[in-house]
């Protein structure tokens, strides 16, 4: 295969860096991963460091580039998860924990300390919460920065010098520019922007829930210079940090993305023989620990419990709606890990992985049982799914997870039945999600991709495509996030004629999984259930409460 150029792509995920070598016609050639720290000091708190973080960057860089010509590294993208990053005047680390350890500087998304300030600003009802689905969530970076200022003041507020977005720090210690992202601004820090051109932050907002001196001195803390996702940051890498990463100074720096929308951008020109392409009709599912769901509109539409829609935020001129589960990878791995069954599996797998084993044993199990599919298994074991509460279409991060057909039995059968209701329950919520869509205006979306760690699993490709009964397209080139981040790099370097081009010119081709229609109604009479045990919970709650 003949390149003309590389463009490197870096992806901050929850647990590691990634960077993958990527060639001008999306093909990911070499990738370095470096697990990155996580500290848990209380529960509901989760931070990480700023340093680490970048070393990691700079380790996996280094690898991805090292061996190949220099000069033909036209452009670099970096995309990280929606994570809060807190620097002191000099910009150095300013700690967030309440262990006050300096190295400890960032709130972690899934971090969920900022309850309290988050249904405080919901009540205000403010107008900028129409565009995150009627209710802000405390994932979001307003109530974690009214956490900081109402819980360490003296400690870190009145010391904060710089906060960040994850992505648009990445891009500081590239470049040395201060801008952010408009996808970062707009989906978690309530930024506004509008198609006819009005942008900015909202003074009353600000006012209103406490955090008015953010916008002291031009925002100059939070962010006066907001780009649009790929357009070049600054004068490309710095020189500190080009000797850092071993490649050559003023090479482009694309503006960043949040780690799904990268996804989102990685997934949505990935053709597929019979499936419409208009980026309109598709769904975006970024699985990871969690899972994000990204569609765009040509017009807005607001749909309760779904963030958005917000302009630009992903496509240029397009509205981004974003439902997501808080919980889906990590959910999985809970219900396995946590099993009897599953220390006396893993003693045997050798390179096989223990989800793979657990779908190969429910094929043994529907055989011995004589039952015709195996999603036919769980017809009395039920999950609901959100152990780490709802992040769409309910909205709701104290709603907790549910199993309903519970037996004595813990042998790796059992821990097989659990596994496979767990998937059919992630799946459920993204019908979930995808009905609210529907509902508010979503007409068009006729088949879903998909992509991250989930998507290497055919078990769960195959329930999310009969749980909505719509084709799911897997992309060939598997790593969607990461090319997203290397097409942010090629339209810094101007290598494409915009970003839409540069979309499909490097967005590959996908297999397609269609539904199997003779599971459609088993799901359908499931997926019933599933709505009625989150109104149990709720009248629980409501019983407990009187």
């Amino acid at each position: 295969m003949t390149v003309n150029a590389y463009f490197i792509g870096v992806d901050v995920g929850t647990g590691s860096v990634r960077a993958a070598l990527v060639s001008d016609k999306g093909k990911i050639l070499k990738v370095s991963v470096k697990n990155i720290c996580t500290w848990n000091p209380q529960k509901d708190y989760y931070e990480q460091s700023s340093e680490d973080i970048w070393s990691s960057c700079v380790a996996c860089i280094k690898e991805v580039v090292s061996g190949i010509n220099l000069e033909r590294v036209k452009g670099i993208g970096f995309d990280a998860t929606c994570s809060l990053v807190v620097l002191d005047n000099n910009g150095n680390p300013l700690s967030v924990s309440p262990t006050g350890n300096n190295e400890q500087n960032v709130i972690l998304w899934m971090d969920h300390r900022a309850s309290e300030e988050a249904e405080k600003i919901n009540k205000l009802q403010h107008s900028v919460l129409q565009y995150v689905g009627g209710k802000i969530s405390l994932e979001m970076e307003t109530p974690k920065l009214l956490w900081l200022k109402t819980h360490l003041k003296n400690e870190c507020w009145d010391k904060m010098g710089l906060c960040f977005d994850l992505p648009d720090f990445l891009t500081w210690k590239a470049t040395g520019s201060e801008s952010r992202s408009l996808c970062s601004l707009v989906c978690k820090w309530t930024y506004e922007a509008h198609s006819n051109g009005n942008m900015g932050w909202n003074r009353s907002y600000f006012t209103v829930v406490g955090l008015e001196d953010l916008l002291e001195n031009n925002s100059k803390k939070i962010g006066s210079q907001i780009l649009s996702p790929g357009v070049s940051v600054g004068n490309g890498l710095s020189e500190n940090s080009a000797k850092e990463l071993g490649l050559k100074p003023g090479t482009p720096v694309g503006t960043s993305l949040i780690d799904a929308h990268a996804g989102g951008l990685g997934l949505i020109g990935c053709s597929a023989n019979g499936i419409d392409s208009d980026f309109h009709t598709r769904l975006g599912l970024i699985c990871g620990t969690s899972t994000c769901h990204m569609a765009v509109s040509p017009t807005p539409v607001f749909a309760p419990g779904i963030w958005g829609p917000y302009f630009s935020a992903m496509i240029p001129g397009m509205w981004l709606s974003e439902g997501g589960q808080s919980a889906t990878g990590k959910l999985i791995d809970r219900i396995i890990d946590s099993h009897p069954a599953s220390a006396a599996i893993k003693t045997k797998l050798g390179d096989l992985h223990i989800q793979h084993y657990l779908s190969n044993l429910l094929e043994e199990l529907a055989k011995k049982r004589n039952v015709k599919h195996i999603d036919f298994l769980t017809r009395n074991l039920h999950v609901w799914p959100d152990f780490h509460g709802n992040r769409s279409p309910v909205a709701d991060p104290n709603l907790r997870g549910a199993i309903c057909g519970l037996t004595l039995t813990v042998d790796e059968e059992n821990l097989a039945l659990l596994y496979l209701a767990t998937v059919q329950a992630v799946s459920y919520g993204t019908r979930h999600i995808l009905e609210t869509l529907t509902n508010s205006g979503y007409s068009n979306i006729s088949s879903i991709l998909i992509c991250g760690g989930l998507s290497k699993n055919p078990l769960f490709i195959q329930t999310q495509a009969d749980v909505v009964n719509l084709p799911v397209i897997c992309p060939e080139e598997t790593e969607s996030v990461l090319l997203g981040s290397a097409i942010l790099g090629a339209c810094a370097a101007n290598y494409f004629s915009d970003i839409k081009t540069a979309i499909k010119s490097m967005g590959g081709h996908g297999k397609v999984v269609w539904p199997n229609m003779d599971v459609v109604e088993f799901h359908n009479k499931k997926y019933k259930v599933f709505l009625r045990m989150l109104e149990d919970q709720l009248k629980y709650r409501e019983i407990m409460n009187c």
